[in-house]
């Protein structure tokens, strides 16, 4: 996603609803009151003594095994959200030993899949695995992917997010573990990992995320990851993966973004996988409006929906008052750690590098569905009720 522009500062409504931190667990209402409190402490001390026992206790947490995932997707804010999720990804980057020469990491990749079957009939599946995954370790190696060191390996399993998610984190650090003596490597755990195949519908496009897991071996505290960016191995990536995910009668692009610990690879796979599908649709939305009647205007609206993560999302619709029928309309989700603002500020950039002049930012909430027609609800210029006057 981009930096912080200057419409993340625009105070869109939020539309989800939050869960109630008094239905959860003593321990999770615990954790959620931790990270509150170190979020509002008056003073530098007092915010470091509240995020080292949050620390220490999701640090327990993750040892004993515990149900991790809800510490996340249940928390009664996004900034507490945020805040235990930044503590449970310094927890994936712990050693059990820091003096130890050589660590292990595991890794992955987030690779967002375009997929588009050429045929209106049949089905088409793209593989989960790949047949010589050392085909793409070459290439990260050869352009210096992982910050020059070479001592890494990647499965062969393309999985889903939650494959590598929060939930998954004692996992994670356990496969992280060197043995003592002969046996597993770290790679062994990703072997677990199971593959998910692609399933592309025929005649329809679709934006898919999966990752691909590797183990680094590395001094401790050596950053592997620091650059986000996809450097130049990223277009003979792109091309391998094309090579090796291709089935006849579909086409296929496949955008890897860069190597990350596993809780970030899967949020930076998240959020890229919606900015693409806002592009595709925006893309595509376009072209068919400017070729029929012109310039159209664009509107970003909250909504709330019940089949949505979280009970809400925001909504893009593109339109011309030339033109008679409903507004094209994008459903772009909310995760737990989504901030909105900065969601409608990815929006916004993007119609600005598509050249729309009109984008209006609607205040409020709104509801799911249009109540004349029961269709989601879609907002043009001349619909847009007296109570949500735009924003910008």
């Amino acid at each position: 996603m981009h930096g912080a522009p200057l419409e993340s500062m625009i105070a869109i409504a939020d539309p989800r609803a939050f869960p109630d931190a008094a239905n959860a667990s003593a321990f999770v209402r615990d954790i959620f009151a931790l990270a509150q409190e170190s979020l509002g402490a008056a003073t530098g001390d007092a915010t470091r003594a509240r995020e080292d026992l949050l620390r220490d206790r999701l640090r327990r947490r993750v040892a004993e095994g515990g149900e991790l995932a809800s510490l996340v997707a249940d928390a009664p804010s996004v900034d507490v959200a945020r805040q235990v999720w930044r503590h449970l990804d310094a927890i994936a980057a712990e050693t059990d030993d820091p003096t130890a020469g050589v660590v292990a990491c595991i890794f992955a990749i987030p690779v967002v899949i375009v997929a588009g079957s050429e045929g209106e009939h049949a089905d088409r599946v793209l593989p989960g695995t790949l047949r010589d995954p050392g085909r793409f370790t070459d290439i990260l190696r050869e352009h210096d992917a992982l910050n020059g060191n070479r001592t890494f390996a990647l499965a062969d399993s393309l999985v889903q997010a939650d494959a590598l998610d929060v939930a998954r984190l004692p996992d994670i650090l356990a496969w992280q573990r060197l043995p003592d003596s002969a046996g597993d490597s770290p790679a062994a755990g990703l072997r677990t990992l199971a593959p998910a195949p692609v399933h592309v519908g025929a005649g329809r496009e679709g934006v898919h995320l999966r990752l691909l897991a590797g183990t680094a071996l590395a001094r401790p505290g050596a950053d592997l990851f620091g650059d986000a960016r996809v450097g130049a191995w990223g277009m003979p990536f792109t091309q391998e993966l094309g090579r090796a995910l291709g089935v006849g009668g579909v086409s296929v692009l496949a955008l890897p973004r860069a190597p990350q610990r596993t809780l970030r690879a899967v949020a930076a796979g998240r959020a890229a996988q919606r900015e693409v599908s806002a592009q595709i649709f925006a893309s595509n939305a376009l072209r068919r409006l400017r070729g029929a009647v012109g310039e159209p205007v664009a509107v970003i609206s909250a909504h709330r929906a019940p089949d949505a993560p979280g009970g809400g999302e925001l909504r893009l619709s593109l339109s011309s008052v030339f033109e008679p029928r409903d507004a094209e309309g994008f459903r772009c989700p909310l995760g737990p750690l989504d901030r909105v603002g900065d969601v409608a500020a990815m929006l916004q950039d993007l119609l600005r590098d598509c050249r729309v002049s009109d984008v209006r930012v609607l205040s409020g909430v709104h509801p799911d569905r249009d109540a004349a027609t029961g269709l989601p609800l879609l907002f043009k210029p001349e619909t847009i009720p007296p109570g949500a006057a735009p924003l910008h």
